[in-house]
């Protein structure tokens, strides 16, 4: 495989939102590839029409597009290779299957739900509560094994329902060289006879993969390592039917665990809050909800540096990387054989760090479709690009840009007084009621004009400035945060701003 053109794939199947472990093995496929001038291909592992979810593979594409992660070719940019969905695929999965059966590998099994349920059942001991349908207990039930010539042939002839299983040899060591793991032995004695062609026609996903990867021209093959098991099965496959030489080489990639060192699901989202989709899912058929990074506030660029250093680095020690970046610098050989557990609090500090790092006009589009969505007009983009900028320093989430910044466009519906009232009298009273006749009188409104008002009229009262800030800036924002206060009343504008303080001082007077 070496001297061909390298051809990654992801093969999803669609089934539901895309979890973060699924968006990395995209990305570290797409990282090798785009490296060596090579393609990165998007086939749909369909062939579980009882899984199938609508919807499930448009999300999948608009994951990749939000990630910058789009593929060479796939079902929805074509290519040479196609077609590359599964389903459409169907009739050419068949004819492997025969070739198996006629050369020994495979056979035709006619068990019903029911006798596989009773084997199982009979079967059963402490030891093995789950046996399984294998070189063992293959010779106990209906297949074209057990039963002789003529009543196969006669069963095939009356259209009984059957599948096509593997004949895994007994006893058999099977090996490969994994491209994070190194030498990988198994004994063929530990695997079952798995269903390689369903009796809807359909193929596995075991039959699938290895036809679908030997005819796109798979070079490399990046999967978690929850598929381990099955390699005995595909690397027989593969010597079976097309020679082990035309095996793409495997990289089996590392779980990403939750806070508890297990596998990250669901389940840990719901209980940390934090989301564990690329997007918001919700599942048609369930009206089951998953919130995704994107809606929470996430940058991309953020989501996809925070992936590639879930069990990768470089051994700089540096930490921000762009995709561009990434792609120079990435090594599979620096994978590490062990699970990574999500840090959410370090997910956030990707995007904080991306929010500073790129210019506001990057995602100042996003902002303000946040900014729509709560019915708050940001007026020209000028003025809105400069806001942007004095607070994203103090915004972790673009979702933060909402109670950082909307009182420059709409006055606070609640302002903070209990945090006037313990140091306020009536001398700092008078000081804001001439400081807003001053303001009203002000031929000049920026920022260095009113600070030297308020300074000089701080003096003349003979108050400290660091007194009276608290109490203008609650006055203008509702609350102890925001940037610069005269940054703040300069881009609000003379009206506002006094409108504001007055509001203030009423209340005030109120309490």
């Amino acid at each position: 495989m070496s001297n061909k053109k390298v051809r990654v794939r992801f093969a999803p199947s669609p089934t539901g939102g895309l979890h973060l472990g699924g968006v990395r093995t995209v990305l570290f496929n797409y990282l090798f590839a785009k490296k060596q001038g090579g393609d990165f291909i998007l086939r749909i592992e369909d062939t579980d029409q009882t899984r199938f979810v609508a919807g499930a593979e448009e999300y999948i594409t608009e994951t990749l597009r939000w990630c910058g992660l789009e593929a060479d070719e796939g079902p929805h940019k074509g290519g040479n290779y196609g077609p590359y969905r599964q389903s459409e695929r169907k009739p050419l999965y068949r004819q492997y299957a025969e070739q198996l059966i006629k050369n020994g590998q495979a056979y035709y099994a006619f068990d019903t739900p029911e006798e596989l349920e009773a084997m199982r059942q009979q079967y059963k001991t402490a030891e093995n509560p789950s046996p399984q349908y294998n070189h063992q207990l293959r010779a106990h039930m209906r297949n074209s094994l057990s039963l002789d010539e003529a009543a196969v042939a006669k069963l095939l002839e009356e259209n009984t329902p059957y599948v096509v299983r593997i004949k895994m040899p007994d006893n058999e060591t099977v090996q490969f060289t994994d491209m994070i793991r190194g030498d990988i032995q198994f004994n063929t004695s530990q695997s079952d006879d798995k269903v390689l062609l369903k009796a809807d026609g359909m193929p596995t996903y075991h039959l699938a993969v290895v036809v679908d990867d030997h005819l796109m021209e798979i070079s490399h093959a990046f999967r978690g390592e929850e598929w381990l098991p099955s390699a005995p099965v595909h690397i027989l496959l593969w010597k079976y039917l097309f020679g082990l030489d035309q095996m793409p080489q495997w990289a089996h990639l590392p779980l990403i665990l939750g806070p508890d060192s297990s596998k990250l699901s669901k389940r840990h989202g719901n209980k940390y809050g934090f989301p564990i989709f690329a997007m918001n899912w919700t599942d048609p058929r369930t009206q089951d909800f998953t919130e995704g990074f994107r809606e929470r506030g996430f940058l991309p660029e953020a989501f996809i540096n925070m992936l590639a250093l879930m069990g990768w680095n470089d051994g700089s020690g540096q930490e921000l990387f762009s995709l561009q970046e990434l792609t120079e610098r990435f090594d599979i050989s620096r994978v590490n054989h062990s699970g990574a557990i999500f840090d959410f609090e370090k997910a956030k500090w990707f995007n904080h760090e991306w929010i500073k790092k790129q210019p506001v006009e990057k995602w100042q589009a996003g902002v303000k479709a946040l900014f729509d969505k709560e019915g708050i007009a940001v007026g020209n983009d000028a003025t809105f690009t400069k806001v942007l900028e004095l607070v994203k320093d103090r915004c972790t989430l673009l979702t933060d840009f909402i109670p950082q910044a909307s009182f420059f466009f709409k006055a606070p519906a609640e302002i903070d007084t209990a945090s006037i009232q313990p140091k306020w009298n009536e001398q700092k009273q008078l000081f804001f009621a001439e400081l807003t006749r001053a303001f009203e009188l002000a031929a000049t409104w920026d920022h260095d004009t009113l600070e030297k008002e308020f300074k000089e009229m701080a003096a003349a009262h003979q108050i400290k400035p660091g007194e009276l800030m608290l109490p203008l800036r609650i006055m203008l924002v509702g609350g102890k945060f925001g940037p610069g206060v005269f940054d703040i009343a300069s881009i609000i504008g003379k009206e506002a701003t006094i409108a504001r303080m007055k509001h203030t001082l009423e209340l005030l007077k109120q309490a």
